[in-house]
């Protein structure tokens, strides 16, 4: 028996084989309690079935066909976990097909010997793709987040406010410096307001880190106030001992920004009825 047989197998039951991959991932997705569609199920089938024939007639066919199928589980969160079980499954359940239309003379452990053979290169690259999907999904994910957790955003002409939610590690607040610096650039401000109102802790790391954001905006030609100096965070800053002297602070943005005002020239004012 060679790997000719095996795909002769699959390409003679491709019907009865879809259908068995198929029902082997939703019987599996109701155990792992997967919202998905019949249909959702029934194109992976497809696909896998097509990628088994492909690995045969066309390699690299075969291997584009896998960055595909890796790719769409990562994207509709099927875990890695629930792939090799289905893999593992629906491997079982050919073997039982084709043992039992095997020839007299075929041995069992032969037939388990020539499908391994088979299907193993396969389903490890497909495990291959799956991580190198997941790892290029999760690097996009962090890259978002890391915008999204230092945004700069131009509130006025030559005013811009950075507001900042969280804790601060060390890849943040570079993150923070590097937003600062290229929005300060980008926006031409004259002032950047950070605001702090939403760290709930500020400790030497944190306050060392915004000095340096600070002491950096100054060199390429603006101004930084800090808003948002709560109480507790004021005490906390003096019992450590942390010089903010050199940076302009206020306890709230609206003030914050009345100041930034005023550093430009400009300030608020009503308008009579």
């Amino acid at each position: 028996m060679s790997n000719q047989t095996v795909y002769q197998f699959i390409a003679e039951n491709q019907n009865e084989l879809l259908q068995l991959w198929t029902d082997t991932l939703k019987e599996l997705s109701e155990q792992e309690s997967y919202q998905l569609t019949d249909q959702v199920y029934e194109n992976i089938s497809k696909e896998y079935i097509d990628i088994l024939l492909l690995s045969v007639k066309d390699e690299n066919a075969a291997e584009s066909q896998i960055s595909e199928l890796a790719l769409r589980a990562v994207q509709i969160g099927l875990s890695m976990k629930f792939l090799a079980t289905a893999l593992a499954e629906f491997w079982k359940r050919l073997y039982t097909k084709m043992n039992d239309k095997r020839l007299p003379d075929q041995e069992s452990t032969e037939l388990i010997w020539q499908i391994d053979r088979f299907f193993s290169p396969i389903n490890t690259e497909i495990f291959n793709q799956y991580s190198i999907s997941w790892e290029k999904t999760v690097s996009l994910q962090k890259i978002a987040l890391q915008e999204l957790s230092a945004p700069l955003i131009p509130v006025f002409e030559n005013i811009t406010v950075m507001p900042l939610v969280g804790t601060i590690d060390t890849e943040r607040a570079k993150r923070i410096m590097e937003n600062l610096l290229n929005g300060v650039v980008k926006h031409r401000s004259q002032v950047v307001l950070i605001d702090i109102t939403g760290v709930p802790v500020v400790d030497t790391m944190v306050a060392h880190h915004i000095i340096q954001a600070s002491e950096a905006v100054r060199l390429v030609g603006a101004k930084c106030l800090l808003a948002g100096i709560r109480p507790e965070i004021a005490q906390t800053i003096v019992n450590l001992g942390i010089d903010l002297s050199q940076v302009i602070t206020k306890n709230t943005l609206q003030k914050g920004i009345q100041t930034a005002l005023e550093m430009t020239d400009r300030k608020i004012v009503s308008l009579g009825e």
